[in-house]
């Protein structure tokens, strides 16, 4: 099968960080689903593995978190899909990823593709869905009311993969009122179409920022980007007894600030069921039906904004390289072969 993959961590721009590889197909066991990949986008998740993680000597690493496409077998202890149903999933970081024609992927994770999206736009959903409903349902639990807080969430990079998704589903699932930060007009433009009620800068103090919408403090902050830059500020404008979950790979952070409000940080790493095999993996294809159901019922859109073409080598390194910018909006999609 084709597939695209790297032998050796290197720079974007090196001819070999990501090459064309032919690869047997894999075989299905247990719970495992083989699906034949038919769209894949683009994570973070997938620059920082290529950047870092050095393959055993003689094999090759295949990235590819995010998956649309049709189920070809299933191993012998399946229970919810057989073969031609259509699915789509993140699937796990210590697997064998989607940038390949055909993917092995645990059931328990994989959920049923929106009838009403094509597969690339169903392929823009699953990394970032799992992400934001964990982190805010999950993690910070923003259905829990803060004691004398604003009923706001903040969301640090709303106009991200994850932040585009997060809004919608705060918008619909709760009563909150949704603050995005975005620093550039088409980002901002983006994060008030996905439904957030108030748009502030990044780039500028947020705690300033949010004190200027005159709505109170808010209790519930989710950082997807720049936590060790951002936490100072937010520490000033959440208000006491609040939640914060963060995403992002802080190298370190002081946390002692937060102990003065009595805040609490919740980490969110949505590889973390699959990775420990947790007694509630099934709740990711919970989770996934659930998203499935609000698309078909038009409550939240796919966040796919550019398509680069078919799956391969050339194409992919592309999407990394605007990736690693930071600059990206929504989602990125490859589809077919």
């Amino acid at each position: 099968m084709r597939a695209i993959g790297f032998r050796e961590p290197q720079p974007i721009d090196s001819e070999t960080s990501l090459i064309d590889l032919d690869l047997p197909v894999p075989v299905a066991a247990g719970r495992d689903l083989l699906v034949e990949v038919k769209a894949v986008s683009v994570n973070p998740v997938d620059t920082k593995v290529r950047r870092n993680a050095r393959p055993a000597e003689g094999e090759v690493r295949v990235l590819g978190w995010d998956a649309a496409g049709i189920v070809k077998a299933v191993g012998p202890d399946v229970k919810a899909f057989k073969p031609g149903d259509a699915v789509f999933y993140a699937g796990a970081i210590d697997r064998p990823g989607s940038n390949a024609e055909f993917q092995l992927v645990d059931e328990r994770i994989v959920g049923i593709k929106p009838a009403s999206l094509s597969f690339a736009e169903a392929a823009a959903l699953p990394l970032t869905a799992i992400t934001a409903w964990e982190a805010l349902f999950d993690r910070i639990k923003i259905a829990d009311a803060v004691p004398g807080a604003a009923k706001a969430l903040l969301i640090v990079g709303g106009a991200g993969g994850v932040g585009s998704i997060a809004i919608q589903l705060a918008r619909q699932l709760t009563e909150l009122t949704v603050i995005a930060t975005a620093s550039r007009p088409e980002t901002q433009a983006w994060a008030r179409e996905l439904g957030a009620q108030h748009v502030i800068d990044h780039a500028k103090p947020l705690a300033a920022e949010v004190e200027a919408l005159r709505i109170g403090a808010p209790g519930l902050v989710f950082v997807t980007t720049h936590t060790l830059d951002h936490l100072p500020e937010i520490i000033k404008l959440i208000a006491p007894q609040g939640r914060i979950a963060v995403i992002d790979d802080a190298p370190a952070l002081d946390v002692m600030p937060l102990k003065g409000k009595s805040l609490s940080l919740h980490w969110e790493m949505m590889f973390a069921r699959s990775l420990h095999q947790t007694a509630d993996m099934q709740a990711q294809g919970d989770l996934l039906n659930d998203v499935s159901r609000l698309v078909d019922a038009g409550k939240i859109r796919t966040t796919l904004t550019e398509t680069f073409g078919t799956i391969n080598a050339s194409n992919l390194k592309r999407a990394h390289a605007l990736i690693e910018t930071n600059r990206a909006k929504g989602k990125i999609v490859l589809e077919g072969f």
